[in-house]
């Protein structure tokens, strides 16, 4: 049986940015019979971070940078990804 994608997410994000605060909220029943639903109840995420490493990126490219680290994760296999990402502040 295969991990739930969540768990593979967070190891990802977790390595990549050792960050001081992840949610990763499954959002696929909000969608399910909508474009990009698969059955899998695995197809629509909300990913909120906060780590160090984003203090001196713009929105864009944190966003850019969460994606990679998610590899194939979206666009082949999570249809959608909502990101939230932060610098911890002070």
């Amino acid at each position: 049986m295969s991990r739930p994608v969540a768990d593979e997410m967070r190891e990802l994000l977790e390595q990549a940015f050792a960050p001081t605060s992840l949610e990763i909220i499954n959002d696929s029943a909000h969608h399910a019979g909508h474009a990009g639903d698969d059955g899998s109840g695995e197809s629509h995420f909300t990913v909120a971070i906060e780590a160090e490493a984003f203090a001196s990126m713009s929105r864009l490219a944190r966003q850019r940078a969460v994606i990679a680290a998610l590899g194939d994760i979206v666009g082949e296999r999570v249809h959608a990804v909502a990101i939230k990402a932060s610098a911890p502040e002070g």
